[in-house]
This record gives C-alpha cells, sequence and structure tokens, in this order.
C-alpha cells in the first residue's frame, strides 16, 4: 500500500527558499551598490553651482559635491542657510572662486569645520576690471589706448573668472591639485578625468571660434557685466547696461541706446536671477528682445556653447 503523501521535511524547504531567495537578494544588493559607496566617497563644498561641473568632471564617483550659490540665486547678496552650514561641516575641502559673499563668509566656515581645505580654484586666473561708466566700453577715454579701459580702484575686479574656456582649464588644474592632496589614493582617476575634461574644453574652444568666426560686427550688450573674459578671449566688446552695481540715468540710457543702434545690437542679455527694467527699456528702443543667458548654469560646457551662439545671432549685420 502507498503511503499518503507527507509535507516536505523543514530542512528541505529551508534550503529550497534559500535557492529561490539568493538571486533576488542579489539583484537587489547589486541594484545598491553605488548608494552603498557613498561611504567611500569624498565630501566636498563649491562656491557656486559651475564649479560643480569641475569637481564632479574630476573627481568623478569619487566625490561628493554641496553647492552653496544654487540655481536662481544671486552670488553677489548670497547667505548660506542654516541646512548648508551643517553641509559645510562634512566637507573635507571648500572650493572658492572669488565672489563677493565669500569675503565675509570664508572665514565663518572655516570656524564651522576647522579641518576643512579652503582652495582657491581662480588661483593663476589673471583679473580684469569690470565696467564704471558706459562710455568706458563703448567710447576710448582720453589718454587710453583701450577702448575696455576701466579703473580698478573704482571697480573692483571682476568675480565672473569661469566664464571662458581659458580660464576653465586653470579652473579645471586647481580642482585636480585640490583633490589629490585631499584623496592621493584616487590620483590615477582624477588624473584621467581631468584629461577628459580639457580636451572637452578645447573641443568648445574650437566651436566657439567657428560659431564667431563669421562676424565682423563683436559688440554685444549685456545688463549685468558677467561676460568680460569670455569677451576678452574671442575679442568681442561686452557693452553693458548696468555699472558699478547701478541702473543707468537717463543720459547713460540714451547714451547706451545710441551705441545699440551704431553696432546693430538686436538683443540685451540678462541673467535669470536679475530683474532688468532697464534692459527691457533698451531693448524697446532699439526694437530688439531681452534674452537670458544664465553664467551661473550648472552645465558649464553646454552653457558657454549656446552663449557664443546667442551672442553670433545678436551681432549685428
Amino acid at each position: 500500500m502507498n503511503k499518503p503523501f507527507t509535507a516536505v521535511k523543514p530542512l528541505v524547504l529551508l534550503a529550497l527558499m534559500a535557492w529561490v531567495v539568493a538571486p533576488v537578494l542579489s539583484a537587489c544588493q547589486s541594484a545598491a551598490a553605488p548608494t552603498a559607496d557613498r561611504a567611500s566617497q569624498t565630501n566636498l563644498t563649491v562656491s557656486v553651482l559651475p564649479l560643480a561641473y569641475f569637481a564632479e568632471r574630476v573627481g568623478g564617483d569619487w566625490v561628493s559635491v554641496n553647492v552653496m550659490v544654487g540655481p536662481g540665486e544671486e552670488p553677489h547678496t548670497y547667505e548660506p542657510t542654516p541646512e548648508q552650514m551643517k553641509a559645510i561641516s562634512d566637507s573635507a575641502a571648500f572650493f572658492s572662486i572669488g565672489v563677493e559673499y565669500e569675503d565675509v563668509w570664508l572665514p565663518r566656515l572655516a570656524e564651522t569645520n576647522p579641518d576643512m581645505v579652503i582652495i582657491d580654484a581662480s588661483n593663476g586666473i589673471e583679473r580684469i576690471p569690470v565696467p564704471t561708466a558706459v562710455a568706458e566700453v563703448g567710447v576710448q577715454p582720453e589718454g587710453k589706448e583701450d577702448a575696455n579701459y576701466d579703473h580698478e580702484e573704482e571697480g573692483g575686479l571682476d568675480p565672473h573668472v569661469w566664464l571662458s574656456p581659458e580660464n576653465g582649464k586653470i579652473i579645471a588644474e586647481n580642482i585636480l591639485n585640490g583633490l589629490i592632496g585631499i584623496d592621493p589614493g584616487h590620483e590615477t582617476a582624477f588624473r584621467s578625468n581631468y584629461e577628459a575634461l580639457i580636451a572637452d574644453i578645447d573641443a568648445l574652444d574650437a566651436q566657439i571660434r567657428e560659431t564667431l568666426a563669421g562676424d565682423a560686427n563683436r559688440s554685444f550688450m549685456v545688463f549685468h557685466p558677467a561676460w568680460g573674459y569670455f569677451a576678452q578671449q574671442y575679442d568681442l566688446q561686452q557693452i553693458a547696461v548696468q555699472v558699478g552695481g547701478q541702473d543707468p540715468s537717463a543720459s547713460e540710457l540714451a547714451q547706451l541706446v545710441d551705441l545699440a543702434r551704431e553696432k546693430g545690437i538686436s538683443a540685451i542679455f540678462v541673467s535669470p536671477a536679475i530683474n532688468a527694467a532697464s534692459a527691457e527699456a533698451v531693448a524697446q528702443e532699439i526694437g530688439g528682445s531681452v534674452v537670458m543667458v544664465d553664467p551661473l548654469a550648472e552645465d558649464w560646457l553646454e552653457n558657454l556653447n549656446e552663449a557664443a551662439t546667442a551672442f553670433s545671432k545678436s551681432f549685428g549685420e
């Protein structure tokens, strides 16, 4: 007589369950691997959003980047939030760039985290002066050979050093050296990432030169004079609506309109973070338009390429 069917013994059942569940657990562990590696990453803080691009390109998977001045925020008047101050306490390094808020806040950030290394990502960049008058960017000052002459002691130096491929290479090298100093164990990876970034910057430079090659009139008008380094590298003339942080007077506004008409300028470029009523006024007078270009865009490489295209389109025939 055949024996009736009996339940699977407990040990056999456990073995069967292990055989079925093991691949599932393995898949879950595999999917979670990238986040599990966060413990091996070096925490960094950067001053402005474009610096995050350089830090992430050079640091790769070995860094986690915190940004102080985020999208839509203004570095000239920025103040850190309590959450950002907390993030500072976990950072191995702070990459500065020389924007205004750093003068006040860098000493405080250093007090918050005395072990944090502060690295000047702009080290080695020769800063240029900012415009102090409409005439200085449009009319040659008496006794000066350079029509872009400026008074350093009056207007200060332009902090927007990241807005040219030439300066981008210097920033990339400073970040490379800073990361090697903090995490020498991953120097090979950092150098490989750096070389790939430099190749991309060289390609960007070539593309921008091609974009601007056919333009005889090389003047563009901006609300805030952030693009001086870009203009310097590509032999362009930046004409600023706002100088010295001040909107133009009625006479300066009229002068800007005359300059725009003289040079065939069809667009006034503004940053998304700025309320530029004066730019709208100039644009209306010349029958042109207001166009957004963001000096603080996160995708630094693509942003400069797009800015070059926009500037070129704004040049008069």
